[in-house]
C-alpha cells in the first residue's frame, strides 16, 4: 500500500540521518507526496528523486525537502513566505507544522503551476492555511511582512536584500544561492538584528533557477 511506502522513506530519511525535528517528521508522515505530483509519476511518489511537474519545474526529492525543513526549524503558529509553489507539497508540510493558528504565503510566477499547486493544496485540505499568490517572488511579499520564517525553493544568484528585510529579528531564511543547476549552496539566513545576519552554509544542492527582478534573468537560464 502507498501509506507503507511512506512511512519505509520516513524510516528510511531518519536513518540517513536528513530527518530529526519531530514536527518535520510527523508533517512527512502526514502528507500524502502521491497527491502532489502529476498521476502518471504516482509510482514514484516516495522513492528519493525530483519529479517533473511540467512547465520546466520539479518537486524536490523528499531528502532536499528534509534537509530545508530542518534548516527552516519551523514552528507552530509562525507566518511564513514561500518563494515557489511548485506543486504545493512543500507548502503543505509547512502548514502541518504551523497549524490552524500559523500561515503561508506562497509566490509562484507561473500561473498554471501555482493553480496546479492551489488546486492541490485545497484538495489536502490546506487551503485555510495556505495563500497561493501569481507573482515575483524575488521581491518577496512586503504587504504581508514581516515573516518568521522564508524558505526559497529555487535558486538564485545571491539572497536578495528584499527578503531579508521582511525576515522578522530571530528569523530564519533558507534558500539555495549559486550559479542555475550547478554551484548550488543552501544558506541558512537568520536575522540577529536589524541590518544584521548570520549566514550557515550547508549542503550543496541543485534547484531549477529563481526568475525575477532579484533573481535571474529568463534569457539568462534559456
Amino acid at each position: 500500500m502507498i501509506e507503507d511506502k511512506r512511512k519505509r522513506l520516513v524510516q528510511d530519511l531518519k536513518k540517513k540521518g536528513y530527518l530529526e525535528n519531530s514536527g518535520v517528521i510527523k508533517s512527512f508522515e502526514t502528507v500524502p507526496r502521491e497527491n502532489f505530483i502529476p498521476s502518471k509519476y504516482e509510482k514514484q511518489a516516495y522513492v528519493d528523486r525530483p519529479l517533473s511537474i511540467g512547465e520546466g519545474q520539479t518537486i524536490s526529492a523528499p531528502s532536499m525537502i528534509a534537509i530545508m525543513l530542518e534548516v527552516l526549524k519551523v514552528e507552530e503558529g509562525q507566518k511564513i513566505l514561500e518563494i515557489g509553489t511548485g506543486s504545493g507539497y512543500n507548502a503543505a508540510l509547512m502548514a502541518e507544522m504551523v497549524g490552524e493558528e500559523g500561515k503561508i504565503y506562497s509566490v509562484e510566477r507561473l500561473s498554471e503551476v501555482a493553480e496546479f499547486g492551489r488546486k492541490n493544496l485545497e484538495d489536502a485540505g490546506y487551503g485555510g492555511i495556505v495563500d497561493v499568490i501569481v507573482g515575483d517572488g524575488t521581491t518577496g511579499l512586503g504587504r504581508e511582512a514581516p515573516f518568521d520564517r522564508i524558505i526559497v525553493t529555487a535558486c538564485a544568484p545571491k539572497v536578495s536584500d528584499s527578503l531579508i528585510e521582511q525576515l522578522k529579528v530571530d528569523g530564519i531564511l533558507a534558500a539555495p544561492v549559486g550559479s542555475h543547476y550547478r554551484g548550488q549552496r543552501l544558506l541558512e539566513v537568520e536575522k540577529v538584528a536589524k541590518g544584521d545576519t548570520e549566514i550557515n552554509r550547508h549542503t550543496s544542492c541543485a534547484f531549477v533557477p529563481l526568475i525575477g527582478q532579484d533573481g535571474w534573468d529568463e534569457g539568462e537560464v534559456r
